[in-house]
């Protein structure tokens, strides 16, 4: 076997970019979708020229060797479980599990099983997470010390069609944001030993105001922290600051700065995969570091939502899964992992927990750095989109 042949459950928001990019890499064969509203995998499989079948069809199938779990969050845990069940390997979007516990049996059913578990995000393999893990590993700001991490915006309701479960308790920008940030941070020093935070609601109430919305104008409860600010120590003994909020109209922080005993570095957006990273030698001038030329690195899409002037993206996602199945069958190491994915939601999980209850929480998950990929294996996962591809 040479490939896995992929089936999709979750056709929703994010599923477009997977069924676009999942045929763009080797060692994946784009099968299959389903969803519990029939229409909407239909009108997905129409439109990627597969098949469209339920959720239990999916499953039972022999021929599906990888399920994409792209469901909300509070249904990942058990369409992962039953997946596992059927002997396929998973690949899950962001969180792992709303509930910890659910998400450690799901790495030990994955174990058990002899199978792969992987969780999103993947970006921090792409061109720009890789040129600062380069960095970082080649000593060139020395041993990192301390660091900031900014996610700041006015949430969701202004763009997404269903804005509702980002308010509700699974959502908010901790489980739904900080996955990026954290398993950068993993990515680039290691993993978490202990948190402090705070948190608060700012807006107990949101109005949805995307106008292709049929739900436009309904008012939604905010029942999880929009505003949560938080302090990481990690293994390494460095501290780093994470501040999340959808409570933000505007603000000029970079996403992720860190500070080492020979340098500082910024990092790109982790929400993508590409990006200048920055880095300053003892206080010099900022030099900025294209990663556009690198492997999977290339602005190649836009949100249909942003301005018109606002610069296209590398948006690479399904390369967590390009990277699964290499290891599935070809033995290579599998970095955006399940394990990493657990890890991240203890350390969310410890965030929140430390807010509601004013203590330091200590984080019982430990793992090593995912393995470095290489420029030249991260090409060779790249074989390009069909010329008629959308890119948007």
């Amino acid at each position: 076997m040479d490939t896995l042949n992929v089936g999709i459950v979750g056709c929703g928001n994010i599923s477009g970019i997977y069924l676009q990019n999942i045929p763009a890499y080797r060692g994946l064969s784009l099968r299959a979708c389903a969803d519990m509203r029939p229409e909407v995998a239909q009108a997905q499989a129409s439109r990627h020229g597969i098949e469209a079948m339920s959720v239990d069809q999916l499953l039972a199938r022999d021929d599906i060797d990888l399920v994409v779990n792209l469901t909300i969050p509070s249904a990942h845990f058990g369409v992962s479980l039953a997946a596992l069940s059927a002997g396929k390997h998973v690949f899950s979007e962001k969180p792992l599990a709303v509930d910890f516990e659910q998400g450690r049996k799901l790495v030990d059913e994955a174990e058990a099983r002899g199978l792969l578990l992987g969780c999103a995000p993947d970006t921090f393999l792409g061109a720009g997470g890789r040129l600062a893990r380069n960095l970082i590993d080649d000593g060139s700001v020395g041993h990192i010390l301390s660091g900031t991490a900014f996610l700041m915006s006015h949430g969701m309701e202004h763009w997404h069609p269903d804005p509702e479960f980002f308010f509700k308790p699974g959502g908010g920008p901790i489980f739904d944001m900080a996955p990026y940030y954290l398993s950068t941070l993993v990515n680039l020093i290691g993993p978490v030993k202990r948190v402090f935070a705070m948190s608060s609601i700012g807006f107990p109430e949101r109005i949805v105001t995307t106008e292709s919305s049929p739900r436009k104008g309904e008012r939604i409860t905010v029942e999880t922290p929009t505003n949560v600010m938080a302090l990481l120590e990690f293994a390494s003994g460095a501290q780093v600051t994470l501040c999340m909020s959808w409570d933000v109209w505007k603000h000029g922080h970079p996403a992720i700065e860190l500070y080492g005993t020979e340098g500082s570095l910024r990092v790109p957006d982790p929400n993508f995969f590409g990006g200048h990273v920055e880095v300053t030698d003892r206080g010099s001038d900022w030099r900025a570091l294209d990663s556009s030329a690198m492997p999977l690195g290339a602005p190649n899409w836009r949100s249909p939502n942003w301005a018109p002037d606002v610069p296209a993206r590398a948006n690479y996602r399904a390369l967590g899964l390009a990277d699964l199945a290499n290891a599935a069958l070809r033995g290579t190491p599998h970095r955006s992992s399940g394990r990493l994915g657990l890890h991240v939601l203890e350390v969310m999980h410890s965030i929140l927990e430390g807010a509601a209850t004013g203590q330091q929480k200590a984080i019982t998950t430990m793992l090593e750095r995912p393995a470095v990929l290489a420029d030249d294996d991260a090409a060779e996962l790249w074989k390009g989109l069909p010329q008629t591809a959308s890119a948007a």
